[in-house]
């Protein structure tokens, strides 16, 4: 939730403003001018403006000027009821967020400002970097490994250039957070900072977004729109999941690398645009490239300089020091004490894969606090958190040992040497196998992922064993 400044000289659009907002769990301040608007900035920035164009006395123009020179960061979303006034467009050239015509439709108004205040949010809150975990802030990019000491020197070595960076690494592993800190360690860092994700946005929508259209351009271009690149201007652009990117955008984004300019849909004059590009990919782009789905000249003109984020895995000493940065996060968030956790507990933190990384972890630590209700967190807690009372029991406890040995000595028995090792592996085999379906809910690729096999092998170990895969939506809660 969001503290949120209204600018309008209409009394009932403030009030419209004001309940609809107050209804969605944000702030409200409401100003009836620019100039008043001027004097709220100064003495507590919001975390959004919305703000009219057309207001007596100041214009809103001249006042998102002067709240720019307040707070560069600080997103203003520009009202207007004129559908062809080029003021709205030259304020999102120099900075604001976007605009919209009056009256926004309801849905629309609030995913731009949900949009704008994650933005901001983004510009203004710091990543800090290699902190101790009961010191660090709600984002930090927390390890002391020696890859991750790697990581800060090539964040330090990049960030002052205005080098493009290809940030690389599997999924969960913090390429969001390392883009946020090669931002806000840049020169730039007093710019505009826009998230563009390349998959959540509709192919179709992905170029008028990013480079804007000219009136007529197509059908319902009713008028002129800028892009994204353009409102970056003099800022940064991450563009973030790159490798899905339609191939054909990439040639415009090679285009804009390439010639630092860009053409609106719809228009025939180059636009200049400064702006630095920083991508993320965890996919394999030289497949990509063999496959003929990504383009080798943006290929080489992306990575530039290229740093790769490890998976856990392959920084196992930092898990517990990220699940004593989180829990300390996810109580303060809640409003609880820190309840810490068993040894037992940590131990099994450490021994997990995490096949889904940071983002895996941070996620089970949050549901393994709900869970423990306060108390210091144990196995079980962590066990249920990541979806298995099965991991609640390391592998060698003495109990389990025994039963399966009983086992065997009855497989032994009865055997008398019919193929008896065979078919006790086999029989393990479907066991192990058969729970880590049942602990990913049938989702094969992560089974697979767990049990540190491939997915096609795991396919004819389940044709092999004729294992029944049940696929469920497990709804999770204490």
């Amino acid at each position: 939730m969001g503290h949120i400044l209204i600018v309008d000289d209409d009394a009932q659009l403030r009030q419209s403003f004001e309940k609809l907002l107050n209804a969605e769990g944000h702030t409200v301040k409401t100003a009836s001018s620019g100039e008043a608007a001027i004097s709220l900035v100064q003495a507590a920035v919001p975390d959004l403006v919305i703000m009219d164009v057309r207001m007596p006395g100041m214009s809103g123009l001249a006042a998102f000027r002067a709240i720019h020179e307040i707070e560069p960061k600080l997103p203003v979303i520009i009202m207007t009821a004129f559908g062809t006034t080029d003021t709205a467009i030259e304020a999102t050239k120099l900075g604001a967020f976007e605009y919209v015509l009056k009256p926004p439709e309801i849905p629309d108004i609030l995913a731009l400002i949900s949009q704008a205040l994650e933005a901001g949010r983004f510009m203004r809150s710091r990543v800090e970097l290699d902190v101790a975990p009961d010191t660090a802030g709600a984002d930090a990019i927390i390890g002391k490994s020696k890859p991750m000491q790697e990581v800060y020197k090539a964040i330090g070595r990049v960030a002052p250039t205005d080098a493009t960076v290809l940030v690389r690494g599997d999924s969960g592993t913090g390429k969001e957070l390392v883009a946020r800190a090669i931002y806000q360690h840049s020169l730039r860092s007093a710019k505009p900072f826009l998230v563009i994700n390349c998959v959540a946005i509709p192919e179709t929508l992905l170029e008028s977004e990013l480079f804007g259209y000219e009136k007529g351009a197509f059908t319902g271009a009713v008028n002129r729109r800028v892009g994204k690149f353009e409102q970056a201007h003099g800022g940064t652009v991450f563009l973030d999941e790159i490798g899905d990117m339609p191939f054909s955008i990439q040639a415009k984004i090679l285009r804009l690398l390439q010639e630092r300019s860009i053409e609106r849909l719809g228009g025939r004059e180059p636009i200049p645009v400064d702006v630095r590009i920083i991508a993320a990919t965890n996919r394999d782009l030289e497949a990509a490239l063999a496959q003929g789905r990504f383009r080798e000249d943006l290929y080489y003109r992306l990575k530039v300089v290229t740093l790769w984020l490890p998976p856990l895995k392959e920084r196992a000493q930092d898990i517990t020091l990220l699940a004593d940065y989180f829990l300390a996060r996810f109580a303060k968030e809640i409003g609880m004490d820190n309840p810490g956790t068993t040894a037992e507990a940590r131990l099994l933190l450490q021994n997990y894969q995490w096949p889904g990384n940071v983002r895996e972890l941070a996620n089970s630590i949050q549901k393994a606090l709900i869970f423990s209700r306060g108390y210091p967190i144990r196995p079980e807690d962590v066990s249920r958190a990541i979806g298995g009372e099965s991991l609640a029991k390391e592998p060698g406890d003495q109990q389990t040992d025994e039963i399966v040995r009983q086992w065997v000595r009855q497989a032994l028995a009865a055997g008398e040497g019919k193929d008896v090792f065979e078919v006790c592996m086999d029989h393990f085999a479907s066991l192990v196998i058969s729970e880590a379906l049942d602990l990913t809910g049938g989702n094969r690729s992560r089974a697979a992922k767990i049990l540190g096999i491939s997915r096609p092998t795991l396919l004819s170990k389940i044709d092999k064993y004729r294992l029944r895969v049940e696929t469920s939506v497990k709804l999770e809660g204490p």
